[in-house]
């Protein structure tokens, strides 16, 4: 009697033939007639799926931090540009500019800083790719690896606006209350 046969499929075609061909064989059958398998292959790729959705998670966690870390730092650069254009916003706002106009002088400036940023990133992902994918594809015969399609690339730079108007926000509405006659004794 044999206890154990190994079955080495030449593609998985043939290999999900055979399962299928287990199974039903099994069907119907007493306990003790059932032919017992493993797929090794499926096992395998599960293994490693649940390892790569480990790792995906910890990135997606570390590129969380970054993004929360560069909204701050985007928030206290339109700060620090609102402190020192303070006599500019007092001449503005003795000009007659309204509260509205001076906020929307830092916004327009963070929604410049967010296309920039986001058009330069993109700039610079796209001609990384092609050298990416030669080395992924020398190291570990995978082909075509690391791909940015046109939709996200531009769901980025909308990602990238989004962000920067948020961060210069609150700078925004700080600039656009300070009291004129106080802007101006500023030195």
């Amino acid at each position: 009697m044999p206890f154990m046969v190994f079955l080495y499929p030449s593609d998985f075609e043939s290999k999900d033939a055979v399962l299928e061909y287990l199974d039903d064989y099994n069907t119907g059958r007493d306990e003790a007639d059932v032919v017992t398998y493993t797929d090794l292959a499926t096992s395998i790729s599960d293994m490693s799926g649940g390892i790569m959705d480990g790792i995906t998670l910890v990135l997606v966690a570390f590129a969380g931090i970054s993004l929360v870390v560069s909204l701050i730092m985007i928030g206290i650069i339109t700060y620090i540009s609102v402190m020192e254009r303070t006599k500019e916003i007092g001449v503005l706002r003795a000009l007659g500019a309204r509260q509205k106009d001076i906020s929307r002088v830092f916004v327009a400036e963070t929604f410049i800083i967010g296309a920039i940023s986001g058009l330069m990133g993109i700039g610079i992902a796209y001609p990384l790719i092609l050298p990416m994918n030669t080395i992924i594809e020398n190291k570990s015969g995978l082909v075509d690896v690391a791909k940015l399609p046109v939709a996200y690339a531009a769901a980025l730079v909308a990602f990238s606006l989004v962000l920067t108007l948020i961060g210069g926000a609150i700078p925004a509405r700080i600039a656009a209350r300070k009291d004129p006659v106080e802007a101006l004794r500023t030195e």
